[in-house]
């Protein structure tokens, strides 16, 4: 997501003598972006608080996280060009404002249905405000203090992502699930007008938009999560699980088709002729099917197996979620040195050997001090990935298509995120429920051992990665 401003920036520099305080821009693309990204994983550690009160089923468990990550991918790419055509400030306040509204309507939903709608409004207006942010900060302030600014951005986007199940855990814990969403109200009601005064409104060239690719990705993409998510209730050989994924497949086939021809494609394929792209992509993917899938589970696991609060479960990930603070800035350091290569090989090495470690060690009785050592270890892998491939995304690609590039990569993350959750919940479902602590656990060691299969793909796909960045 960082390289995503660097298509955009130049023709919206700030006119000289009229920068805005640093800390106030800062603060203006910070405040949304840190709700937008807190909000992504927020309710992991409350849905078992979730799951009794509205009397929700596993499916709807895995709906409240993919609504809002399959409609936070479907748009990245869309929202990028509204913003280029109609004015970056303009849409950025408005997924600001629109979140703010979807995070009130979460909070005040008393059904399972009511509440992934939400969730799903919630995904589309974050899919405006976090590229846009970005953008709009790179133009707001001088080259001299980009880089800087870009680095600090980076950081409030992981301290949301670190404090997400923490904040879900002890607003759940302390007040109920439905504070984790109105806490957004006064958020966003402070962010509308701060933007405002503080961010000058830009345009990009004028990007055309393609609704007929963004139509047949989105359908097939839900299509086949549907049909995934529901294959362990259903049946896999139900005739709409059948459906939903046969359908899927072909609308992911017709979008591909429709790209080859399109004037101007949302997911350009010629990108994919460059071998480091297609890799790092694939690997992208592979790293957030995995990783995240495991963490809908694990996050739960100390709530339902051994009966913590839902504070006390968002302490306990916190090796695992705050270490990629301390280490993604080093592996920036080192990329350089050693290249994209070997540090996220690395990590994904150590990620795939993290996961396999918890699911060979977790039972209805583990100790905490048996699962602090591989949840480091996990955070660790994931500190030295995440700077590398934005480096190869960019490495890949020409300057001038720096910000599609991202943007496709971001998409393909999410739609990993999503597929996760659903592809190792139907395992979960397959060999285990939420009955008992000992069913739980029957269910979620296979499940995460598939997860760790998946990660492990992806480190052997990882080794034909150049071994230095070509920027």
């Amino acid at each position: 997501m960082t390289s995503a401003v660097l298509e955009h920036v130049p023709s919206a520099l700030p006119r000289p003598g009229r920068t805005r305080p640093l800390a106030a821009v800062l603060a203006a693309v910070g405040l949304p972006m840190f709700m937008v990204t807190l909000d992504n994983l927020v309710v992991t550690t409350a849905l078992p608080v979730i799951k009794s009160e509205l009397g929700a089923s596993l499916t709807d468990l895995q709906w409240f996280v993919n609504a809002y990550t399959l409609s936070f991918a479907a748009l990245l790419l869309t929202a990028a060009a509204l913003g280029d055509r109609l004015g970056r400030r303009r849409i950025f306040l408005a997924g600001i404002a629109l979140f703010t509204l979807a995070s009130a309507a979460c909070a005040l939903a008393t059904e399972p249905w009511m509440l992934t709608a939400a969730r799903a409004v919630q995904g589309a207006a974050g899919a405006a405000v976090m590229p846009l942010s970005l953008t709009l900060l790179a133009a707001a302030v001088p080259d001299r203090m980009r880089n800087a600014a870009v680095g600090i951005w980076g950081g409030i986007s992981g301290l949301g992502i670190a404090l997400g199940p923490v904040v879900g855990g002890a607003v759940a814990d302390g007040l109920t699930w439905n504070w984790i969403f109105w806490l957004n109200v006064p958020v966003g009601l402070v962010a509308v007008p701060l933007a405002a005064v503080m961010l000058r409104e830009s345009r990009g060239g004028s990007r055309r938009l393609d609704p007929v690719g963004l139509v047949l990705s989105s359908a097939g993409v839900l299509a086949l999560v549907w049909g995934v998510v529901h294959g362990a209730d259903d049946g896999w050989t139900s005739a709409g699980v059948l459906a939903a994924m046969a359908g899927g497949i072909a609308l992911l086939g017709a979008f591909l088709a429709w790209e080859r021809r399109a004037a101007a494609p949302m997911l350009p394929l010629r990108l994919f002729r460059s071998v480091p792209f297609s890799l790092v992509n694939a690997v992208s993917f592979t790293f957030s099917l995995g990783v995240f899938g495991s963490v809908f589970l694990l996050a739960q696991f100390f709530q339902v197996v051994q009966g913590l609060s839902a504070l006390e479960a968002g302490m306990r990930t916190m090796p695992w979620t705050l270490a990629p603070m301390v280490v993604a800035p080093l592996a920036g350091l080192l990329l350089n040195r050693v290249g994209p290569r070997v540090l996220i090989a690395t990590g994904q090495v150590l990620l795939a050997a993290a996961l396999l470690w918890i699911a060979l060690t977790v039972s209805v009785d583990v100790t905490y001090g048996g699962l602090v050592a591989p949840f480091l270890l996990a955070g660790v892998g994931m500190g030295l990935t995440f700077a590398p491939m934005t480096s190869t995304v960019l490495a890949s690609v020409r300057t001038g298509e720096h910000g599609v590039a991202s943007g496709t990569n971001n998409t393909l993350r999410e739609i990993g995120v999503a597929m996760g959750v659903a592809v190792l919940a139907s395992v979960f479902a397959s060999y285990g429920d939420y009955g008992d602590p000992a069913s739980f656990v029957d269910g979620l060691v296979p499940a995460v051992v598939v997860g760790s299969g998946v990660v492990a793909l992806g480190a052997v796909l990882s080794m034909w990665l150049p071994r230095r960045p070509t920027l």
